[in-house]
C-alpha cells in the first residue's frame, strides 16, 4: 500500500522506475528479509483519559497498577500533548507523524450515521462553510485521513512486520479503514468514534462496528474483549516483529461499568457517573495487564517497545482534570495534556521522568527508528524521534523551537484558535480576535492571561505561530461576508 501511495504522487515516468524497483526489491526482500531480533511496538492510544486519570500521575482516586508498573519500568512524560483537543486527529497525527493542519485532519470526522442527508462522496470537501451568525467561514472537516498519507503499519510492513488494529479508528468511511491504510487485521475499527455499547452483543439502533467485531460472549465487557484479542494477536505472531496498534474505546462516552468495580469507586465526594468512570480506566488498567503478561509469558517483553498515551484531555463531568484548566475539547491544557509512558527495556531506565514537551506527532518518527526504518525520500514529517531523550535518562532536550496546535472551527466560546507552546510560554491566538498568553512553568492553572502585558512576547510568538501554519499549508479561517450581528 505504501508503494501505491507513492505512485500516485509522482510522474508517470518517475512511477514506473519506482515499480520496477519496488518488484525487485520484494523479490530480494521476500529471499533475504531477516527480521530476527526486530524490536516489536506495541501502541496504547487511550480514548480520552484525563492527564489526571492514573494514580501514577498523582491521582488518589483511580487505581492502575499496571499502568504504573510501566511508569516504574520505563519514562514517563510530564509535559505530554495531544495534537488535537478532540480525538480523530490526533489519532491521524498520531499515524502519519504530521501536524493534523497538515493532514487536513482538524475535527473529529463524523460516522456516516451522524451526516443527515450529506452524500458520501469519493472527494474530500474543500467549500468554505459557516452560517449568517458567524463571524467567519471555516474549512470544513474531511470525512476521511487520504489513503496518500502514510501510516505507521504501512511504513513497517517492508520490513517484514505484521500489523493489528485493534479498537477505535475513527479515520473514514469502510474504504479508509485500517485494512485499508496498512494493517493486515483490523478488529472494531470503523467510522465510529465511540461504541455501541460496552456490553456484548455492542447493540445500539443507530451505529454498530460494522463487521469489524462480532459479538463473542453475553454480557462481556468491551475493554476486556479488546484486552485478549491484543493478547491472542501476540500469541499468534510471536515468532515475527509486530505492531499492535492497540485503541480501546474507552474511556469515552457512554459511561458504561460493571457494576461491582464501580461499587468500589463511590466516595462522598464523587457522583455515580464519576465511579463509573473510574470502573471504566479499571478496564483499561487491566487490558494493560493483559499485553503485559502476554509479552512475558511469550518471552517478548525484554524486546517490546511500548507506548501508553491518549488521543486528547479528559471530558469535564465524567474526570476532573486538576490543577489543569478545562477538558476535552478546549484550548487549554486540560485538552490537550495527556499521559505518556514508554516502556523499552534495556535502552529506557526504569522510573526515569521527563519534562520535555512532547506531542503526537513524534511517535511515527520513534516507532521508525526503532524498527530501523527510514521515511521515504520526500516525506515531510512534524515529528521529532523521541530516541536520543529515551536514552538520556531524560535529561537530553529535543532542541525543536516549539509545538504547534490548529483548531480552525467553531466549538466553544469564543471560536477557531491556533496554539503555539515554546518554552514555558503557551500563546493561544482566537481567530475571532485576541489572544492569551501564559507561562506555564509559572501559571500550570493557566489563571493570568499576560497578553496584555507583554505585547512584544505575543508578537514573536504569533509570527512563529503563523509562519508554521503556513508552512504546511493549514487551512485558516476567514470572514464571513454574510454576518449579521445579533446586535442589529
Amino acid at each position: 500500500m505504501l508503494q501505491d501511495k507513492l505512485l500516485r504522487l509522482t510522474t508517470p515516468l518517475t512511477a514506473l522506475l519506482i515499480a520496477f524497483g519496488f518488484v525487485a526489491g520484494q523479490l530480494r526482500s521476500a529471499e533475504n528479509l531477516d527480521t530476527a531480533g526486530k524490536t516489536n511496538i506495541v501502541l496504547i492510544l487511550v480514548d480520552d483519559l484525563g492527564w489526571m486519570d492514573l494514580s501514577c500521575q498523582g491521582s488518589d482516586y483511580f487505581r492502575t497498577p499496571n499502568i504504573d508498573r510501566l511508569a516504574l519500568q520505563g519514562m514517563r512524560f510530564t509535559d505530554a500533548y495531544a495534537a488535537c483537543a478532540v480525538c480523530s486527529p490526533t489519532r491521524a497525527a498520531v499515524m502519519t507523524g504530521r501536524w493534523p493542519g497538515r493532514v487536513g485532519v482538524t475535527d473529529w470526522i463524523r460516522a456516516r450515521f451522524q451526516r443527515g442527508n450529506q452524500p458520501t462522496s469519493n472527494i474530500t470537501r474543500t467549500e468554505y462553510v459557516g452560517g449568517n451568525n458567524r463571524k467567519l467561514l471555516c474549512p470544513s472537516n474531511p470525512f476521511w485521513m487520504e489513503h496518500e498519507e502514510i501510516t505507521i503499519a504501512e511504513l513497517l510492513k517492508p520490513a517484514g512486520y505484521v500489523s493489528c488494529h485493534i479498537g477505535k479508528w475513527h479515520l473514514g468511511d469502510p474504504d479508509w479503514y485500517p485494512q485499508r491504510q496498512g494493517f493486515d487485521l483490523n478488529i472494531a475499527g470503523c467510522d465510529i468514534g465511540q461504541p455501541p455499547s460496552y456490553f456484548d452483543p455492542y447493540n445500539h439502533p443507530r451505529y454498530n462496528f460494522d463487521k469489524q467485531m462480532l459479538p463473542r460472549k453475553q454480557g462481556e465487557f468491551l475493554t476486556h474483549r479488546e484486552g485478549h484479542e491484543a493478547k491472542q494477536f501476540i500469541e499468534q505472531n510471536k515468532s515475527k516483529p509486530f505492531f499492535l496498534s492497540y485503541c480501546p474505546y474507552a474511556v469515552h462516552t457512554p459511561i458504561q461499568a460493571i457494576d461491582e468495580i464501580a461499587a468500589k469507586y463511590v466516595r462522598p465526594d464523587k457522583s455515580a457517573n464519576n465511579a463509573k468512570y473510574a470502573a471504566m480506566v479499571e478496564s483499561v488498567d487491566d487490558a494493560v495487564g493483559m499485553i503485559m503478561d502476554t509479552l512475558k509469558e511469550t518471552g517478548l517483553e525484554n524486546n517490546t517497545l511500548v507506548i501508553f498515551t491518549s488521543d486528547n484531555g479528559g471530558l469535564k463531568g465524567p474526570t476532573d482534570n486538576s490543577p489543569l484548566r478545562s477538558g476535552k475539547g478546549y484550548a487549554y491544557e486540560g485538552g490537550i495534556r495527556v499521559p505518556l509512558i514508554v516502556r523499552w527495556p534495556e535502552v529506557i531506565k526504569p522510573g526515569t521522568i521527563s519534562n520535555e514537551p512532547v506531542s503526537s506527532v513524534d511517535y511515527l518518527p520513534s516507532i521508525a527508528e526503532a524498527a530501523g526504518c527510514d521515511i521515504p525520500a520526500g516525506r515531510e514529517i512534524d515529528g521529532t524521534s523521541l530516541l536520543s531523550l529515551l536514552k538520556s535518562d531524560g535529561q537530553k532536550s529535543l532542541e525543536r523551537s516549539a509545538i504547534y496546535w490548529h483548531f480552525p472551527h467553531y466549538r466553544h466560546s469564543p471560536g477557531p484558535y491556533s496554539i503555539i507552546r515554546s518554552g514555558d510560554w503557551k500563546l493561544i491566538k482566537w481567530y475571532e480576535g485576541g489572544f492569551e498568553l501564559y507561562n506555564l512553568k509559572d501559571d500550570l492553572s493557566e489563571r493570568t492571561n499576560l497578553a496584555k502585558g507583554m505585547d512584544f512576547k505575543v508578537k514573536e510568538l504569533d509570527r512563529q505561530l503563523t509562519s508554521e501554519l503556513s508552512r504546511i499549508g493549514a487551512k485558516i479561517p476567514k470572514p464571513n461576508p454574510n454576518y449579521v450581528s445579533k446586535s442589529k
